[in-house]
């Protein structure tokens, strides 16, 4: 485990740049009568800075379009861009080492690895990329989520909640460009999804991250500077300010008249 003060990549990406965007990207999958289209042309910017979260119904393409812009998955057209760097254009080796420089991860099934303790699972991508950690940040990450008497413990050893918060501590702890989380709090309680919810709020707010969260949860999502609204592999809708109240409203007003939903903005 290395830890000192360092300097993040993402510090060097200009103040108004985007962290992550789309061009036009569609990702189809199956031929015939059985394609599907998980992405339907979708072009979004995930500004520097900013928390934005993802929100659709089961099947609109939010967890396809988080997997695409991150690198995980490649569409079937259209440009992605990430730190920058057109993914496009990049083998998979210097796509592995872009993900694991610029980028974190928080996903529901944890991918914490179980042979190692939970301090172990936070540090190891900055372990494999032979980067420092800043040690007071470490120190509030672990302080925030709660895991400084759970740190010796293996997954096993700790629930659910416990892993989760194991999982975003992970993706935080490095200060990468960009974090990227699917349903977050989703085995959390009430107490304990506020404080990660906090945690990645102060991830953009006092470091500059930029956090993209796929959700479900109204209240998760109020979090966040804006919400992005997924339908049928297309962008419907956008709020900026949400609240709990405004983004359910907004949600209602989406499964009543889906086919007229333009991107009205805040």
């Amino acid at each position: 485990m290395i830890l000192d003060h360092f300097t993040p990549p993402h510090r060097h990406l200009p103040a108004a740049a985007a962290a992550a965007r789309t061009v036009d990207v569609t990702k189809v999958y199956g031929s015939g009568d059985a394609v599907v289209r998980a992405l339907d042309g979708v072009s979004v910017e995930f500004p520097v800075g900013q928390f934005t979260a993802v929100m659709g119904p089961s099947g609109s393409g939010k967890s396809t379009l988080m997997h695409c812009v991150a690198g995980l998955d490649n569409p079937t057209s259209g440009q992605l861009f990430l730190a920058g760097v057109e993914l496009g254009t990049l083998s998979d080796k210097d796509l592995t080492v872009l993900r694991r420089e610029q980028v974190g991860f928080v996903f529901q099934a944890f991918n914490l690895v179980p042979t190692l303790t939970a301090i172990e699972n936070v540090t190891l991508p900055a372990a494999l990329g032979r980067r420092r950690l800043d040690r007071a940040w470490l120190d509030t990450v672990i302080d925030t989520i709660g895991l400084r008497d759970r740190l010796h413990h293996r997954p096993a050893e700790l629930s659910g909640g416990q892993n989760q918060r194991v999982a975003v501590a992970r993706a935080v702890a490095s200060q990468p460009a960009i974090v990227f989380a699917d349903e977050p709090t989703g085995n959390l309680d009430s107490r304990a999804g506020a404080e990660v919810l906090g945690l990645l709020r102060r991830a953009v707010d006092d470091l500059e991250q930029t956090v993209v969260m796929v959700t479900h949860d109204p209240t998760a999502a109020s979090y966040a500077d804006r919400v992005v609204f997924l339908n049928d592999g297309q962008i419907v809708d956008e709020l900026t300010e949400p609240t709990a109240e405004r983004v359910l409203d907004r949600i209602k007003s989406l499964e009543v008249a889906p086919a007229t939903a333009g991107n009205k903005g805040g």
